[in-house]
């Protein structure tokens, strides 16, 4: 564990819940593989204990407290909502939430074999997701600007982890993505983060979306990278027509992106080939994949 990482336990989740919310005390409690910034706890069968582990701060769980239960009813998808929440104590001086469980395995250990009907479905989960956010709604932090923003990053992780027979191609998919108009529209609500663990998979398809720290009001193009990144090859099209909002602008920054998430799943697999803390192996294959699929384009 690193220095600003506490020890978190069935038991201790069990502790807490007897203190702050006593009704959920005899629920069975059963840890859920995953996580870094935060750790999730399942308990019983219709919830998740999700506590605060190395996040530096509680924002990332104070947004979904206050965002998803609004966000949640208008969403055709299944989303983790807020129903209890747990505050510091000696015990555990972080905070922590009490949430309703998505059902169905991550994508990063699980596979979309209907392709079609995911492209679709994540389609139908952005229309209604990307809408105008109101004027509180949080801003981005690391991520939601123009991709020439990035540039930095992106050109950094392109020299770590890209095969040098696919180093220019990427390149070329950036330098396209940074001449691309700005968004022009309104700040929306945008998810920030869909990746293959923050998305769940049942019976072949996409069946929730999990995780939405990251949310923020800004160019839906950082979620629509999701065409490449999570669908499988060949299905790009089939969600841009599904999503019908997306100019050539969009789909342009999109692609970047999406290079850059990939590359950045290729550096979280390499990290976990060689044992670095919040480094997993499997998700070196699924940015190779990804950026195949990127290269490919729509």
């Amino acid at each position: 564990m690193g220095d600003n990482e506490i020890e978190i336990t069935a038991d201790l989740v069990r502790e807490l819940l007897r203190d702050q919310h006593p009704d959920l005390a005899g629920l069975t409690i059963r840890e859920v593989a995953g996580g870094w910034g935060n750790q999730m706890w399942r308990l019983g069968d219709g919830l998740a204990v999700r506590m605060q582990r190395m996040d530096p701060t509680p924002e990332f769980q104070f947004k979904e407290r206050r965002w998803l239960p609004v966000l949640a009813p208008r969403l055709p998808l299944p989303v983790p909502v807020p129903v209890r929440f747990g505050e510091p104590s000696e015990r555990f001086p972080k905070h922590w939430t009490v949430m309703t469980w998505v059902p169905g395995e991550p994508l990063d250990h699980g596979t979309i074999s209907r392709g079609t009907h995911a492209a679709d479905t994540l389609a139908g989960f952005l229309r209604a997701l990307h809408v105008a956010a109101p004027a509180e709604a949080p801003s981005a932090t690391d991520r939601g600007a123009h991709p020439r923003n990035y540039t930095v990053g992106f050109e950094d992780v392109l020299r770590a982890v890209a095969p040098d027979s696919i180093a220019a191609d990427l390149q070329a998919v950036w330098d396209d993505a940074v001449a691309a108009p700005a968004w022009a529209g309104p700040s929306v609500w945008v998810h920030g983060d869909l990746h293959p663990a923050n998305v769940v998979v049942s019976a072949g398809t996409i069946t929730g979306v999990v995780d939405f720290g990251d949310m923020f009001a800004g160019d839906p193009a950082w979620d629509l990278a999701a065409a490449w990144v999570l669908l499988p090859a060949g299905t790009a099209a089939q969600f841009f027509d599904m999503y019908a909002q997306a100019d050539q602008a969009a789909i342009r920054r999109a692609r970047g992106l999406a290079a850059m998430k990939g590359l950045f799943l290729m550096l979280i697999g390499q990290n976990g080939d060689r044992g670095l803390p919040g480094g997993k192996p499997h998700w070196g294959p699924a940015g190779r994949a990804a950026l195949a699929r990127v290269l490919t384009g729509v």
